[in-house]
This record gives C-alpha cells, sequence and structure tokens, in this order.
C-alpha cells in the first residue's frame, strides 16, 4: 500500500503484521481487551510486529476530533493483539494539529479531516504547500475514509428545520442561529462552501448574530446537543456519535468529498510501528468500528 516504507528499525513489512494478527485472533484475541499473555505474545514479538514487554514502545497519534469514539475503539483492538504497544492520542481540530505538528510536536501518525491541513506538511502535495513544510512521508500516505457533512437540530427541532434548503430560507431572513466550525477547520470550510453554494454572505451573517462558532466540530455539535442554538453543520459521525437527529445531508456539490487522509511523520519517533498501525486501521474487524458511527473505509 506504502510502496518502500522501510527505515530503520525493527523492518515492518504488511505480510508479518497481518501474520501475527491473524494468529492472535485465531486464539480469541480479536475481542477489546482480550488477553495477550504467554506464548502467544512471545509468537508475536518474533514476528517483529510487537516489542518485547520490556521495551514498551508508545505511539502518538494526532487524530481530527471527529475520530474520537471510532478510533479510540480501534485502539483497544490494537491494544488486544499488540501487548507491547502502547497508543496516544491527541484528538483535535485538524488545523490545530497541522500547526502543532508544525511547530515541532512529536508524532508518528497524523489522520486530518481535511486534505488542506495534511497537504500543508506534504512537500510532495500539488497545492495548498505555500508554507514550503516538509514532514510528511509522502510514501505512506492514504485516505482512509469518507464523511459526510450533515444538518442536525436539538432534541424535539423547535424551529421544525427540515433541510438545508430551508436552512438557507432562514438565514436570509436573519431568524435563526446556527453553529458552524472556524474556518480553519476542515468542518467549518465544509460549512463556509455550503453558505456559498446558497449564496449567502457569511461574514454579514455572523455580523446580524446568526452564526455560532466552534473552534472543532465537538464544541459545535455540543452547542446543537445543548440547544444553544437551533441547528449546526457537522459530520455524521460526530451526530451518530452523539444522538443527535440529522435532518439532511449535503451532497458533493455542495462541499465536495469529505475525505480523511493519513500519514506517517518523516521523523517519527516510531515509524515503521506507525505504518503497521496505519496498516492495521484497514483490516475488516477495524473498519468496524468506523462504520458503526457513519465512517466509509476507504483503506481496506
Amino acid at each position: 500500500m506504502f510502496g518502500n516504507t522501510s527505515t530503520t528499525g525493527t523492518n515492518l513489512t504488511r505480510r508479518s503484521f497481518m501474520a501475527a494478527l491473524a494468529g492472535a485472533a485465531a486464539c480469541g484475541l480479536a475481542a477489546c481487551g482480550g488477553d495477550t499473555g504467554g506464548s502467544d505474545a512471545e509468537d508475536a514479538s518474533a514476528t517483529g510486529t510487537i516489542a518485547p514487554e520490556s521495551a514498551s514502545t508508545t505511539l502518538i497519534v494526532f487524530a481530527a476530533a471527529s475520530m474520537t469514539e471510532s478510533l479510540t475503539k480501534a485502539g483497544e483492538l490494537y491494544r488486544s493483539v499488540n501487548s507491547g504497544i502502547e497508543l496516544s492520542f491527541n484528538f483535535d481540530s485538524s488545523g490545530t494539529l497541522k500547526t502543532q505538528i508544525a511547530e515541532g510536536a512529536a508524532c508518528d501518525l497524523f489522520i486530518s479531516a481535511g486534505q488542506r491541513q495534511m497537504n500543508q506538511l506534504d512537500a510532495e502535495a500539488e497545492k495548498d504547500h505555500e508554507e514550503g513544510l516538509d514532514l510528511i512521508d509522502h510514501a505512506t500516505r492514504i485516505d482512509i475514509l469518507e464523511n459526510k457533512v450533515t444538518l442536525c437540530v436539538p432534541s424535539g427541532n423547535p424551529r421544525s428545520i427540515e433541510s438545508f434548503d430551508q436552512l438557507a430560507e432562514h438565514l436570509r431572513d436573519h431568524d435563526l442561529l446556527l453553529a458552524m466550525g472556524n474556518s480553519d477547520v476542515p468542518v467549518g470550510q465544509y460549512a463556509q462552501k455550503i453558505l456559498a453554494y446558497y449564496g449567502l454572505d457569511e461574514e454579514e451573517l455572523a455580523q446580524a448574530g446568526c452564526i455560532s462558532y466552534g473552534t472543532n466540530v465537538k464544541e459545535v455539535t455540543a452547542q446543537v446537543a445543548e440547544a444553544a442554538v437551533d441547528c449546526g453543520i457537522i459530520y455524521k459521525t460526530d451526530a451518530t456519535s452523539a444522538g443527535l437527529e440529522m435532518v439532511d445531508e449535503a451532497v458533493e456539490e455542495m462541499c465536495g468529498r469529505v475525505v480523511y487522509p493519513a500519514a506517517v511523520l518523516k521523523e517519527a519517533p516510531h515509524h515503521d510501528e506507525a505504518v503497521a498501525f496505519l496498516e492495521f486501521l484497514g483490516t475488516p474487524d477495524v473498519s468496524a468500528c468506523f462504520e458503526e458511527v457513519g465512517f466509509t473505509p476507504l483503506a481496506e
């Protein structure tokens, strides 16, 4: 999948990793929280996929906030078959994560909710590379998931909002409060495209008090869940996880496709282990974790 990803260290391969994973699954370790003790752990360690217990490795994963629930669950699955690997997740807006990486934060794997934030770190990206950063191992970069942008309402839908078309009418009349992400986060950028699709002036609406902003999708989701706004534009996955009512789903012509790229960092402290974890995220059992909340896996 990634071409030549070998670096110094354990020289992991997809074949050896998947062989170890299959062996562990056969022993009943595929469930979250399974026991990896005894000879199973020793056999897996011999393949190079699991670090010895005396040398536990912690992978640092920066991921879009919208992946919090699903990636946390996927991480539990991974730990159940890799006793020598720990996972440290940093969930936030893709824009914030990109900035942290650019400023030198230690990170093994970055999963963004938008291509722009990944492109800004990738010297081989065809666009959005105005900062000239060269931090992504382009050979490992893949599109891992697809999400959808939805219009959600508080419990009971007090304003009886039924569609993006109706949302646009209310906004033109200045009689509704919409929650959306800031302009530096993907969920906000998708919302901006939807407003532009309807010919709405975001700045004018904000000045009229019709827009409430959030620094990431979780903040926008919370505003809707707490009925602090009349509706919000968030991802399908966050609406599903929060149990919110989705009244409409944006089509591609409104805001484009919502594709999540993932890549290992060039200076990843644990490059090969990060490649192995990224491979793991494309396996069927893990794909189910993402599908449960509304993602469409792309990396199988």
